[in-house]
């Protein structure tokens, strides 16, 4: 939106014959996404989401307000310190399905499964949002160039490995049968690195693209106020100068909630 308004990296904006009104080269940089992959294993015991009828769960839910229909399908979740963690802050998150979960769930895989999906919480890698055209009803170009660092692709194989070593536990024992994905003939780092580079997924956290700071690529300070513009600011999370190490939701919201404070106190 504000690439389209003039707002931005002024030789790209008039590669598409938007008039400049204010050169600001950090507008669609510095985008970040937690990039997630998924372990999936089919069940021994056929009591998965799976095969589910889809009418029967909305009438159970219609009537009764429990039941399948009155989960969020990710039943369990945790945080864990990796051991490339700088700290003792956790810097992988897990979520766990009792159900078989590939490509955003589009792809239905028969038999009843389990996955556990993982993603690396504090990336380095580092993306950027363009513009395909000055149509305003064209999609933007991103680019979120995941997996660009060492950091960021070592980081993945320990998620991809945590995921195998959580389901051989005995706890999974009488659950727990082959793996689906990535297969037993996934073992090599290399060999788990082609299976991310293929199946990995957005966690949708992409944030970043107007950041708050002070320096040359910042688009708004410390209030949100857009850096050399009056009466314009930008409360998303894309003002987040760093990817938080978890749900985007609940800090985005305490974003907009603090810049309201702010006014009102003006």
């Amino acid at each position: 939106m504000l690439m389209l308004s003039g707002i931005g990296p002024a030789q790209h904006l008039a590669h598409f014959g938007i008039p400049v009104r204010h050169d600001l080269p950090g507008v669609g940089q510095n985008l970040q996404d937690h990039l997630d992959i998924c372990t999936l294993v089919s069940s021994l015991q056929p009591i998965s989401y799976d095969q589910l009828s889809d009418i029967a769960v909305g009438l159970r839910y219609l009537f009764y307000r429990n039941g399948p229909g009155s989960s969020n399908i990710a039943e369990a979740g945790g945080f864990v310190v990796s051991q490339y963690a700088p700290d003792d802050r956790p810097d992988i998150q897990l979520h766990f399905v009792p159900a078989f979960l590939d490509d955003h769930g589009r792809n239905k895989l028969p038999g009843h499964g389990m996955t556990i999906h993982a993603c690396n919480l504090r990336p380095e890698s580092r993306g950027e949002i363009r513009l395909k055209s000055a149509d305003p009803a064209a999609a933007p170009a991103m680019q979120a160039n995941y997996l660009a660092t060492d950091h960021d692709r070592r980081m993945m194989l320990e998620c991809a490995r945590l995921a195998r070593k959580i389901f051989a536990k005995p706890a999974f024992s009488e659950y727990a049968g082959e793996e689906v994905l990535p297969g037993r003939n996934c073992q090599t780092d290399g060999e788990l690195m082609e299976f991310i580079r293929r199946k990995a997924e957005s966690i949708y956290h992409p944030v970043g693209s107007c950041k708050m700071g002070a320096d040359a690529m910042a688009v708004v300070n410390h209030k949100l106020q857009v850096h050399g513009l009056e009466g314009l600011a930008v409360v998303d999370a894309s003002v987040m100068p760093t990817l938080v190490s978890g749900n985007t939701n609940a800090p985005t919201i305490m974003i907009a909630e603090k810049f309201v404070a702010e006014l009102g106190s003006a």
